[in-house]
């Protein structure tokens, strides 16, 4: 397929999932409090330290779980920096588990605790630690991967940091800079789509790195207007709902 039908092929898509033709798409992340205005920074925090224990298991019920998790006097507690730095590491285990937002009681923990302590203990706070970087998510990228990368475990990894950052423009209500640099995550969804559109071949899909199929939707995206992460929900969902929506 040329690129020019490609593109064509992609805002259809946008404007099906807009508009409700691709089917359920209720994003596991819109299982949220519904912050106001004035609580940035609880919206910061509760859209990146889950961010960090979503490897291997279903968004929905991890979202979910974060949730339960924020609506309990008992547990919310997880979600203020200086509370998680200031508790014991029982307390916070016993928090995290108790609505199954970690399930390794000892990895989760430690990974939500460092995470914690590296935002509290450099910035202070997220919205510090977010208006260091200028709002410019390549600033943003190397920060975490590179100059604190031993303090962001599995959110600096380049899946979980890319889907993050989408979330953070999405959700957390960042107005990244430099966002048409955040790639497109090409899980199992992600992929059969590139095939049914002709971005890659099936063939390449069994040779080419997470990373290729990435460079080649941005190659495939340049100077159409559309962010290449801009594709993930409708394309995640077209595959999740069984290529309900025909394209024309």
């Amino acid at each position: 397929m040329p690129q020019k039908e490609i593109i064509k092929a992609c805002n259809n898509l946008i404007k099906a999932y807009k508009s409700g033709k691709l089917g359920q798409t209720k994003m596991p992340e819109d299982s949220n409090p519904e912050f106001s205005e004035r609580e940035r920074e609880l919206r910061l925090a509760y859209f990146t330290l889950p961010m960090a224990l979503n490897y291997q298991r279903d968004s929905y019920k991890l979202w979910e779980a974060a949730l339960k998790t924020f609506r309990d006097s008992e547990t919310n507690f997880v979600f203020n920096l200086s509370e998680v730095v200031k508790r014991s590491e029982v307390d916070v285990r016993k928090a995290l588990t108790k609505h199954k937002l970690a399930l390794q009681p000892n990895k989760h923990i430690n990974t939500w605790r460092t995470i914690a302590k590296t935002i509290h203990d450099t910035w202070g706070t997220f919205e510090h630690f977010i208006g260091s970087t200028d709002d410019d998510f390549l600033v943003l990228r190397k920060t975490v991967q590179v100059d604190f990368k031993k303090g962001f475990p599995y959110l600096s990894g380049p899946k979980i940091f890319n889907y993050w950052s989408f979330i953070l423009s999405t959700y957390g209500q960042v107005n990244l800079k430099n966002r048409d640099y955040i790639d497109i995550a090409p899980d199992t969804h992600i992929t059969q789509c590139s095939i049914k559109l002709s971005v890659i071949t099936q063939q390449e899909s069994e040779k080419m790195s997470k990373e290729q199929i990435s460079e080649r939707w941005r190659k495939t995206l340049k100077g159409s207007g559309i962010d290449p992460i801009d594709m993930h929900p409708p394309l995640w969902f077209w595959s999740r709902n069984g290529f309900i929506f025909e394209q024309k």
